[in-house]
């Protein structure tokens, strides 16, 4: 079936409470988020207190029905949230999408109630944070690599192993790790479990001093001995890197708005100076060499909005989706690369400064090219689905 936008889905104006949403999210951002940025990024301070008002906001929980005490929302009002927020701070963006697109999306999509009724009120109320293990040092892209394993014993699962570059390593409590558990099968013998700090042998390793994304958590998990009840197995064995995928097509749609975000961001702080910076008798913004590149920046970041949303309209209305989240995630991602490099060119040499807020913009921006499938991985997803749509065609 080739995905295309429902009519329905083809609406260029926001609802009334989206709108509201919206609002919402950015005046969060501009109060509680911009006047530390750079504070928190110096310091790679994770702004525990900032998610602590998010959580009071419905942040943390948008896409967990109400009966697990989460807002109740859709992808595209999730979206419109990450991106309002990555428009002042792309790597507190970050958590959120995590947050809400892996660990608890998760769980939602595949949970057994038991589990459900355990961990997800906690994660939407924000009491305690998501991580989501499927990347090792020798399976990235290639989850075939994967190391970590999930022995049997009774009851239980004995799970060995490690699990890098994860998001909330350290802060988080409530993680789901992708284990082996048919070494035979490969990929299909993957299988996915809830864990959380609280068993024995689980805990997070070397923190990563990253070049972006710097009070965005990130660090190693290990499992030595730790002993999992068979219950904290989601679904069945070998499901486990099924249901991953399912989960990084939605995430994709995330880490997409996320990029809309932190490309906006960094167009609107380069505007602004293009007009106060006056060279040869005249503001920048009216040479014609940085209008150009205005009117480029511009264009790109409305057309990785429109495709993002059209991928989370898709999501909302039950349509197939993961090809329309890659090609959001691939052009959102570039596009935010793109759009800040260029506006750090617009500010010249301040551009280089850490006074201005386009410096962070362009360091965060690299890693929405790499994180939840990098561009390479995207352009195959794109590719495998559109020759098998049109050969059904």
């Amino acid at each position: 079936m080739i995905e295309t936008a429902p009519l329905e889905a083809v609406n260029f104006k926001l609802t009334e409470d989206q709108q509201s949403i919206r609002d919402l999210a950015r005046n969060f951002a501009e109060s509680e988020l911009k006047p530390y940025r750079l504070e928190w990024d110096e310091e790679q301070h994770f702004p525990m207190e900032a998610f602590k008002k998010m959580a009071e906001l419905g942040f943390l929980g948008t896409l967990v029905s109400p009966e697990y005490g989460g807002a109740g929302l859709g992808a595209a009002e999730t979206s419109i949230i990450i991106e309002e927020i990555a428009r002042v701070d792309p790597s507190v963006a970050l958590s959120v999408a995590a947050h809400n697109g892996l660990c608890s999306s998760h769980i939602r999509m595949f949970a057994s109630d038991e589990i459900k009724q355990k961990y997800l009120p906690a994660l939407a109320r924000g009491e305690v944070l998501g991580a989501w293990g499927l990347t090792e040092p020798s399976a990235g892209s290639d989850a075939g690599g994967t190391r970590t394993t999930a022995v049997r014993d009774g009851d239980s699962y004995i799970i060995n192993g490690s699990k890098n570059f994860i998001t909330h390593g350290t802060v988080g409590d409530t993680t789901i790790i992708m284990a082996v558990t048919d070494p035979s099968q490969g990929a299909r013998g993957i299988s996915a479990f809830v864990l959380d700090k609280s068993m024995p042998g689980f805990h997070a390793s070397k923190k990563e001093n990253k070049v972006g994304m710097r009070c965005s958590d990130t660090s190693s998990l290990v499992m030595e001995n730790v002993r999992v009840p068979r219950s904290h197995l989601i679904g069945n064995e070998g499901e486990g890197f099924i249901q991953a995928l399912q989960v990084l097509d939605g995430g994709r749609i995330s880490i997409a708005a996320l990029s809309v975000g932190t490309a906006q961001g960094a167009f609107e702080a380069a505007i602004q100076y293009a007009q106060v910076r006056e060279q040869f008798g005249k503001p920048i913004a009216q040479q014609q060499a940085t209008q150009f590149k205005l009117a480029q920046m511009a264009m790109k970041i409305d057309a990785a909005r429109f495709l993002t949303m059209k991928a989370a309209f898709l999501r909302d209305a039950g349509e197939p989706f993961s090809k329309a989240a890659s090609i959001a995630k691939l052009f959102a991602s570039e596009t935010a690369v793109d759009v800040s490099e260029e506006a750090v060119q617009i500010h010249g040499g301040y551009g280089y400064i850490k006074e201005y807020p386009v410096e962070k913009f362009w360091r965060d921006s690299k890693l929405l090219t790499i994180g939840e499938g990098t561009s390479e991985v995207q352009r195959m997803v794109i590719a495998r689905k559109t020759i098998e749509e049109y050969s059904a065609a």
